[in-house]
This record gives structure tokens, C-alpha cells and sequence, in this order.
């Protein structure tokens, strides 16, 4: 009877994933669809804990371990989650993405070192061995390439070339497949052997995402995060648990859909970011030492003054904007112009920020409408007839460098087309180089004018200025 409770109870959570996954992919229903997704996560650990029985008839046990890791994961979890900023969602990311990949690799080696007591054929040539040799691979470069992706958002870490690198990368994977097919060869399990493939897996996931940067980090964190799904899928199927295999898959096919949808807007090739190596390094810096360029600047007044008499404006927000916290006092200056009659938009780079989606979520903090906030596709068509495009904190994805400079590290990324407006005005701190490390030709156009300051403080200044004209 337990048995059948239990797996009711996983169909019941499976379902819940596939409900939830459902409403997360639109902001106005994604809070309740996270909610159903946490319910049926609940319900899947809960009876697993009380109801699970061994073959031999034994519960679970181990209570103390179980909820003791359980409290405290969960209190570290609430503080992390309450205490960061919006900006480091990407980092929080990375680091959990990491945790629950070093977690299922361990599942890996822990039931491969009790594997000799079950097993009775000539070889490990079998289903069971691939999943767990599956979960070990995967779980590492996933936890190993989440760390490594972590240290670079926190500036921790900088972009490391090796000489042949590409190189390296292949003769590792061809090493980890080898190593994987002899063991699995063996007539007993050979725990050395599962740990030598584990070792040269965290050593895979540290070199592939090393030489990483740029406008590229938030197609590696989508990747890395459907690495992480694939392993826990993996553990599913280790177990035998439904709803974690179901939960798996869900993340693992989510993640590479977006990976690849993501490497379509980006113009790179998925089998370039599995062996990683994005960037060109002999073009990675920018270029400090060639003629100097002029830039024009705009006061908040007269910046004011071109707004309040446009028809439409195109707001292009960025991590800047992120940085300052000032989505709400945009959505303040959003809603200003529209009560003079202007039409406003705002255009959402699909690696806007530092993660997929990040604007986006950012932006619906602040109640900005939906249907306001365009893709990529829809937006650049409406630049050529716009008044003024406002860039707030945004570099690489507006850099004309990505369609016109073929020794850019960013070459064939497609870009908003915000040199196509009338007038273009950039707000930044300074005219110091984007993530990507590179010049921006954009600052320069003639019918640009730079607005430097703060986000957050500039827009309230400017908020105060259009509605006094």
C-alpha cells in the first residue's frame, strides 16, 4: 500500500512540474506556477522520506541526517535568497546550478562503490552502469564549469586562454569516453577507475568555461543549467524516482531548448560552446591605443526637452539599469512621457544583463506591462522610426561592432539596431568598455550624445524635467 501511495504521490509532482513549467513561461502567472512546482517538489520529498521502503522492507531511516540537512539548507537558502540583489541573481544561480550537480555526481560514486553487491554478469556493460557514469560526467563539468562561471560574474575570475585550448577540450572528452567504455568493460566495479573520469570531467567543465566572457556568459549558464537537469534525470533513473526523473527532464530539455534558441540569437554554433571557446583572445581587449574620439554630451534638460516633444521612444535597459536599481523610476519616466502623448517601448536583447531573461524579470518588478517589453525581432524594425532611443547601462548589445568589425570577439552577435534611430542618447557611468572588454563605435555616431551618471539618479532627475515641460 505504501508503495502504491508513493507512487502516486511522484505522479502527482510530476504533474505539478509540468503545471508549473507551464505558467512560469509567462510573468504574470510565473510566481503561481513556481509555487505549484515548490508544492509538488514538497509533496515528492515528503512521502519519499515516510513512505519509501528497501526491497528488503526497510523505511528510510537516517530522520535526524535528513531533516537536519534539510533545516539547514533550507535557512541558508532563505537568507541567500532575501539578502541578494537582483543583479546577482545570475551568481545565486550559478552557485545552486553548481550544489545540485556536485550533489547528484556524489549519488553517482556513492551507489557505484556499492555496486559489486548487486551485481552478477560477466561485465558492467548494462544500463545501470551508463546512468551512473552519465550522472558522474555530467554532474561534474556542470559543478566544476557553475563555479568557475560563478568567479567570473563576481569579477573573481578573469578570461583564461590556454594555448589550444580547443584542442585540450577534445583530447579530455575523447579521454573521459575512453576511460568510461574500458570501465564499463571490467567484470567488477572499479570505484579508481569512476574517479579518475570524474576528476577529468571537473577538469573539463573548469577549461571549457575559462576562456568564456562577455555578452556570451549568460549561453554557458543556460547550458551549465541544463547539464544540471540531464544529471538529476540521470539520478531518476538510478532510483527509479519518477518524479525526480520527470523533474530532470523538464529542466534538462528547458535548458537546452533556450541554449539553443539562445545560441541562434548569439549566431554562434552549440558544438562551439560545448568545446568552449567563444572569443578570439588576440582580439579580446580593446583598443587603448588608436585615435583619440570625441563624444558629445546632453544635459538632463535639453535631454528632457527632445523626450517630452518625441512621438515615440525606444528605452534599451540594460545591467546598468539593474546596477542602479532604477527600474521603477523608468517605469516612472515610462509613464511621464506617455501622459504627453508619447508612444513608449522598450527593446530586450535576449542577453540582456548578466542571465536569460534577466530584463525581463527586472522590468516586471517594476509592474512594466508585458506587451510593452519586444524582442529582438519585433523591436528593430520600429528604430528607423523613432525619436530618440535611450540606452540605459547596455554596451555589447547595442555595439555596431558585432555587424561591422570582423575581428571583433562579438562579430555576428545580432544586435539592437539602435543606430537606426533619429537621436540616440546612452546613459553610463563612464566611457569605460562593456563586459565584453570592447570599444563601442555607438558613442561615437553623430546623432549620439552621452548622458553620463548614475541610472537611477539620472532618470529621477530627468523624470522631474519632463514633467515640468
Amino acid at each position: 500500500m505504501a508503495q502504491y501511495s508513493l507512487e502516486i504521490s511522484y505522479l502527482i509532482a510530476s504533474i505539478a512540474f509540468i503545471i508549473g513549467l507551464k505558467f512560469l513561461g509567462h510573468p504574470e502567472s510565473a510566481r503561481k506556477g513556481n509555487i505549484i512546482a515548490a508544492i509538488g517538489m514538497f509533496i515528492a520529498v515528503i512521502t519519499t522520506i515516510f513512505l519509501y521502503k528497501s526491497p528488503e522492507g526497510k523505511p528510510l531511516g537516517n530522520y535526524v541526517w535528513i531533516f537536519g540537512g534539510i533545516i539547514i539548507g533550507s535557512i541558508v537558502g532563505t537568507l541567500m535568497a532575501k539578502k541578494v540583489q537582483m543583479t546577482a541573481m545570475p551568481q545565486m544561480v550559478s552557485l545552486f546550478n553548481g550544489v545540485g550537480a556536485a550533489c547528484v555526481a556524489l549519488i553517482s560514486v556513492v551507489e557505484f562503490s556499492h555496486y559489486n553487491t548487486t551485481h552478477t554478469g560477466d561485465s558492467l556493460f548494462n544500463g545501470l552502469t551508463l546512468t551512473i557514469i552519465l550522472g558522474s560526467i555530467i554532474g561534474c563539468i556542470s559543478f566544476s564549469g557553475s563555479i568557475i562561471a560563478w568567479g567570473k560574474l563576481e569579477g573573481k575570475i578573469k578570461d583564461i586562454y590556454l594555448p589550444a585550448n580547443q584542442l585540450i577540450n577534445i583530447v579530455l572528452m575523447l579521454s573521459i569516453i575512453g576511460v568510461s567504455v574500458y570501465l564499463m568493460m571490467q567484470p567488477s566495479a572499479n570505484l579508481n577507475l569512476l574517479l579518475i573520469i570524474s576528476a577529468i570531467s571537473l577538469i573539463y567543465g573548469i577549461l571549457f568555461v575559462f576562456p568564456i566572457g562577455g555578452a556570451d556568459m549568460p549561453v554557458v549558464i543556460s547550458l551549465l543549467n541544463s547539464f544540471t537537469g540531464v544529471a538529476a534525470a540521470c539520478g531518476g533513473f538510478l532510483y527509479n524516482n519518477q518524479a525526480m526523473l520527470t523533474g530532470g527532464i523538464l529542466v534538462g530539455s528547458s535548458g537546452t531548448i533556450l541554449t539553443i534558441l539562445m545560441c541562434k540569437a548569439m549566431n554562434r554554433s552549440l558544438t562551439n560552446v560545448i568545446i568552449g571557446a567563444f572569443s578570439n583572445p588576440k582580439t579580446k581587449k580593446a583598443d587603448a591605443g588608436g585615435e583619440q574620439k570625441v563624444v558629445k554630451e546632453i544635459s538632463v534638460t535639453d535631454c528632457a526637452v527632445l523626450m517630452s516633444y518625441s512621438k515615440k521612444v525606444i528605452i534599451v535597459p540594460g545591467y546598468g539599469l539593474a546596477v542602479a536599481q532604477a527600474q521603477h523610476i523608468c517605469h516612472e519616466l515610462e509613464k511621464t512621457l506617455e501622459e504627453k502623448g508619447v508612444e513608449v517601448l522598450y527593446a530586450i536583447h535576449p542577453v540582456a544583463g548578466r542571465m536569460p531573461g534577466h530584463m525581463n524579470v527586472l522590468l516586471a518588478e517594476a509592474d512594466v506591462p508585458y506587451p510593452k517589453l519586444l524582442e529582438m525581432d519585433e523591436i528593430n524594425p520600429e528604430f528607423s522610426t523613432t525619436d530618440v532611443a535611450l540606452v540605459i547601462g547596455a554596451n555589447d548589445v547595442v555595439n555596431p561592432a558585432a555587424k561591422n568589425d570582423k575581428d571583433s570577439p562579438i562579430y555576428g552577435m545580432p544586435i539592437l539596431d539602435v543606430e537606426n534611430a533619429k537621436n540616440i542618447i546612452i546613459n553610463k557611468r563612464s566611457m569605460n568598455a562593456g563586459y565584453a572588454g570592447i570599444d563601442n563605435e555607438l558613442f561615437y555616431d553623430p546623432k549620439t550624445k552621452m548622458l553620463f551618471g548614475d541610472a537611477k539618479s539620472v532618470l529621477q532627475k530627468l523624470v522631474a524635467e519632463v514633467k515640468a515641460n
